[in-house]
């Protein structure tokens, strides 16, 4: 399949979700003051064990199956 998107971007938080899973986001750096309206967001629950910290860097990617 050929991606619809593929970005790379900083996580920039972690949250415990449960006892199986947590939740890695990021929600747009501001910019000069102001939110860059091109800046592409995640927000993605992923099971434990991962190992990722608020700083890593990810690639995310969205294919149609």
């Amino acid at each position: 399949m050929e991606p619809i998107v593929s970005f790379e971007s900083e996580i920039e938080f972690v949250a415990r979700i449960n006892e199986f899973k947590d939740c890695i986001m990021q929600q747009g750096p501001e910019s000069g003051g102001e939110q860059d309206p091109e800046q592409l967001w995640f927000n993605i629950d992923i099971p434990k064990g991962h190992g990722l910290k608020a700083g890593d860097r990810v690639r995310i990617t969205v294919e149609k199956i």
